[in-house]
């Protein structure tokens, strides 16, 4: 696997936050790494999508897949660098792979499945669709949050990794994922 795409090693609990669009990871990541004084690390798709598509008034494309996955994982590697204890993660390798599932029709990479096989996290907490939808340039699905949902679970079922549902507002799903992570 090339380098850019290796995943540094470290003692600190990875925690993922998982799911659909506009489903308040990035609220509940930066959250949680204020209430640790930790770490997060944000979704490094949205702002390289977000510039191309300021630039060009394109959406993505499969040729942006590794490097939006190559631009998370150095994200990540830094963040982890100055992380204490826990390091908080708005999307990784898995949830790029799923959403190019989604949108490319018999999509496959060996790259992404390499990556997601191999980086580690502890646990995962998959946001559910009850926060309000909040439109921009890069969301596409508001009709169909359902399905969505449902597809980024199985993602998780499919591969056994350890995850918890986190429903309600913000307030609620910081106190559940406080004590998930307590029992870790």
């Amino acid at each position: 696997m090339e380098e850019e795409l290796k995943q540094t090693q470290s003692k600190l609990t990875k925690i993922v936050l998982f799911g659909p669009e506009s489903s308040g990871k990035s609220s509940l990541a930066e959250a949680l790494a204020e209430e640790y004084n930790t770490e997060w690390v944000p979704e490094f798709a949205r702002e390289y999508l977000q510039e191309k598509y300021n630039d060009s008034a394109e959406v993505c494309e499969p040729s942006d897949l590794i490097p939006i996955a190559k631009g998370q994982i150095q994200l990540e590697n830094k963040l982890a660098e100055k992380a204490k204890n826990y390091l908080f993660c708005d999307t990784n390798v898995l949830q790029t792979l799923t959403y190019a599932k989604v949108y490319y029709e018999n999509f496959q990479s060996d790259v992404l499945e390499q990556c997601v096989e191999q980086h580690e996290y502890t646990y995962y907490f998959l946001t559910y669709i009850d926060t309000p939808w909040v439109a921009d340039d890069l969301r596409d699905k508001p009709e169909q949050r359902s399905e969505m949902f449902s597809i980024f679970e199985n993602a998780l079922i499919l591969r056994n990794l350890p995850c918890t549902i986190l429903k309600g507002d913000l307030k609620q799903r910081l106190q559940t994922a406080k004590s998930i992570i307590k029992a870790i």
